[in-house]
């Protein structure tokens, strides 16, 4: 190899090296929110492509020198919007040698040490879950894609009960699908459905209680008004209060009807790791799929959801491919998403599980419980603010007397820059939401967070 092309790796990787590092240094201070406009990022990457290029290390620095005022601190301790994780140190590691490896990972046989090392963190994750050891694991992008290859492989499950083979005999003239979902249901649940071919009108909805909880008795009712394939999609971790369903009210209602049930834990899964909290998901072992996404409450990098299928023979009905020029295995990443060609996305979840231990992983879902518990208890003391979910789990929910003055609140912590929240609807009215995912966050930032949040409010 030219030695040229190895000069170009080594500078380039240096400089991005560098410029991780001072990002990862500025953390604790910079604004969380960012500062400058979509319309003011792409003025100052864009216009016309140069005619020549530049070097790797010129390439970075370029990159760097723009990149500042449009970055969100998201790897910080204060960044409590959506449900977006940090990233553990060996998880961050971990990612970048899976870039420099380039291993294309949808095949065992082609792969073999990313496959095994995804497999493995498939089976730790069984474990720590408590979910059955024979299950498939895909890595697929997020929680969206693994609600969708989850809810697939129920569609081809389903149908194939009643006689109706979907890969061969496609949708058009199948039996209805009831697809029955609780009220306060995630969105890609109704996303996946959509991609799935089961448009609004079919979708039943259950109704849930005060924190969003589906309602055992108006799932019994909804089941038995009906007849035919039947898809109920559960919940571990309401995404604005935290709740989490009656699994072991639930599942075997859903069941006694002939329903596969799904269960979408994005980020609720995880409680089941912790000894403190695992009550929350009693009886979610006994469902027939689940989702989650790593980038959430493992905290590692995108691009790590996981679909889980009880019986893998289930997945690999819906997803085997075909191509004579392919080479199978016994069971292959490609036989369980809907992907072929991908980066290895599991390699990552392998270090996080690694670098923590069965104890660390109780230790980090612990330690989001407890800062929750703070957040909330500190907000609690500051006049005018309400708490409106209990706090069984990771999220906080809160608002002011009205909808315009809880608007308000949002807009000024994010212009402030001490911390970032995200504003929610609940029950019709406007609402701040905070949610604690990152493994960074510290007492202090809690401290920090309510004190400015204590400011803006007194004025």
């Amino acid at each position: 190899m030219d030695d040229s092309v190895d000069d170009d790796r080594i500078r380039g990787l240096d400089a991005a090296h560098r410029a991780a590092l001072e990002f990862l240094g500025s953390l604790r201070d910079r604004p969380v929110w960012p500062r400058a406009t979509l319309a003011e990022m792409v003025e100052a990457f864009g216009g016309p492509l140069p005619p020549d290029g530049l070097d790797p290390e010129e390439v970075i620095g370029e990159i760097v020198s723009r990149a500042d005022p449009g970055l969100v601190a998201i790897p910080g301790g204060r960044f409590f919007g959506f449900v977006i994780g940090g990233t553990l140190p060996a998880a961050l590691a971990a990612d970048w040698l899976v870039s420099a490896w380039d291993q294309n990972s949808g095949s065992a046989l082609l792969t073999p040490t990313t496959v095994a090392l995804e497999r493995i963190a498939g089976r730790w994750m069984l474990e720590i879950l408590d979910l059955p050891d024979t299950a498939s694991v895909g890595f697929v992008t997020g929680g969206q894609m693994a609600n969708f290859t989850c809810l697939a492989t129920a569609r081809h499950a389903v149908l194939a009960r009643v006689g109706w083979n979907v890969s061969e005999q496609g949708l058009h003239g199948s039996p209805r699908i009831r697809f029955v979902v609780g009220a306060d249901r995630h969105g890609s649940i109704d996303r996946a459905a959509r991609f799935l071919g089961i448009g609004r009108s079919g979708i039943t909805v259950v109704e849930s209680d005060e924190q969003g909880r589906m309602r055992p008795d108006a799932l019994s009712s909804v089941l038995a008004d009906g007849s035919g394939p039947v898809i109920v999609c559960l919940q571990a971790g309401e995404v604005h209060t935290g709740a989490f369903d009656d699994f072991s009210a639930l599942v075997p209602i859903a069941h006694q009807h002939g329903a596969w049930v799904h269960i979408d834990g994005a980020f609720g899964l995880w409680a089941a790791a912790s000894a403190s909290l695992r009550s929350l998901t009693t009886g979610m072992s006994a469902a027939d799929s689940w989702a989650t996404d790593a980038h959430k409450t493992l905290n590692v990098p995108y691009d790590c959801g996981m679909a889980i299928v009880r019986d893998p023979a289930d997945s690999i009905a819906a997803f085997r491919t075909g191509g004579d020029y392919l080479i199978y295995t016994s069971l292959d990443p490609w036989d369980v998403t809907p992907e072929l060609s991908r980066r290895a996305r599991g390699v990552p979840a392998w270090a996080a599980l690694r670098s923590l231990g069965r104890n660390g992983v109780a230790n980090l879902i612990d330690g989001l419980h407890e800062n929750a518990v703070a957040m909330a208890a500190g907000l609690a003391t500051i006049d005018g603010i309400r708490v409106l979910n209990d706090v069984d789990y990771t999220q906080v929910m809160f608002c002011l007397d009205s909808d315009e003055a809880t608007r308000q609140l949002g807009e000024a912590i994010l212009a402030e820059g001490t911390a970032a929240v995200t504003g929610a609807e609940w029950r019709g009215r406007a609402a701040l939401r905070c949610s604690m995912s990152s493994w960074a966050t510290t007492r202090d930032d809690i401290d920090r967070t309510v004190s400015a949040i204590r400011t803006l409010v007194m004025g």
